[in-house]
């Protein structure tokens, strides 16, 4: 899924899934930088876990991979995501109730404020979203190491 040249240093899309809510869940993401270049994707089991964690991990394991990885001094990034519900919480717009959600979602809002990135969070239809849930169900599948 090639993206086009944009004003974000990076375009991530992001996917987490579980097969039963909970059951065993993965989550996957594909980082683009700003030329639509490919630069990673990457798929993980997680165990037994419910899909909204799966989608919040899946955040957290791309913002720590730019963490490491990018020589951008304060990266401008679009999050690309099929969970209507995680970008509304994190824009602001939804309260996040979930205890372990919460720790998540301050967890993202820590690395956001280390990188010292802006970061804009984009809901997105599921039929956009092909690569990062293909990491997903290859982690389920077992097809990655």
């Amino acid at each position: 899924m090639k993206q086009e040249l944009n004003k974000f240093s990076y375009t991530i899309y992001t996917d987490g899934g579980s097969r039963g809510n909970p059951g065993p869940s993965a989550y996957g993401f594909v980082v683009y930088d700003g030329n639509g270049k490919l630069i990673r994707e990457e798929g993980k089991t997680l165990g037994i876990q419910t899909n909204n964690y799966a989608e919040y991990t899946a955040i957290i394991s791309s913002l720590k991979w730019i963490e490491e990885n990018s020589k951008i001094e304060s990266p401008t990034i679009n999050i690309r995501m099929d969970s209507q519900l995680a970008a509304r919480q994190l824009s602001g717009i939804y309260q996040v109730k979930n205890e372990v959600i919460r720790g998540l979602f301050f967890t993202i809002k820590v690395i956001i404020q280390r990188i010292k990135a802006n970061v804009v969070y984009t809901h997105v239809p599921r039929e956009q979203n092909k690569e990062a849930d293909r990491m997903v169900n290859l982690a389920l599948d077992g097809l990655l190491k």
